[in-house]
């Protein structure tokens, strides 16, 4: 069964963010082994200059890069990243599976972003949008769609 992992940066502070994750970490270890790693976000000062966010970004890489199990084919959630659809992230999944990876590991950083570390180290780099939303809508959104990748390529109406 493949695993999928997401490493991301900061806690779900209220309720329903935590409820609509569980919901979709439920469903989706139905399809997959679903493995949450929810690292602290770093301390920053509330009026942060680029050198500290830049530190900041340093030591969140350092901690999500030790998480990302070995030959596991990582995305990196970015702005930058490519945008796709369901299907072709259905694709994307079921194609690594084909491949031989074991391992799909899905990252979300900080609000200040990932570390060009991190997203080097990436084997492909995702945008969800070309609009911004909140860091905690963005956890949920993912899962949705990775749930939804997984409903179509197991050929279920879930996906219309």
């Amino acid at each position: 069964m493949l695993k999928i992992k997401f490493i991301t940066v900061g806690s779900l502070a209220e309720r329903h963010w935590r409820e609509a994750c569980d919901e979709y970490k439920k469903r989706l270890s139905q399809s997959f082994k679903v493995e949450d790693c929810e690292l602290k976000e770093t301390r920053i000062a509330k009026n942060p200059t680029e050198g500290d966010i830049a530190r900041v970004l340093d030591d969140e890489a350092d901690r999500i890069l030790a998480q990302i199990p070995q030959r596991a084919f990582t995305v990196a959630l970015c702005i930058e990243g490519k945008q796709l659809s369901s299907e072709e992230l259905a694709h994307l999944i079921d194609s690594k599976t084909t491949e031989g990876f074991s391992d799909i590991c899905f990252i979300i950083g900080s609000s200040h972003g990932l570390s060009d570390r991190v997203k080097s180290a990436a084997n492909a780099r995702l945008s969800m949008s070309r609009l911004t939303f909140p860091h905690q809508l963005a956890r949920v959104m993912l899962l949705e769609a990775v749930y939804r990748a997984g409903e179509i390529n197991k050929g279920t109406k879930y996906h219309k």
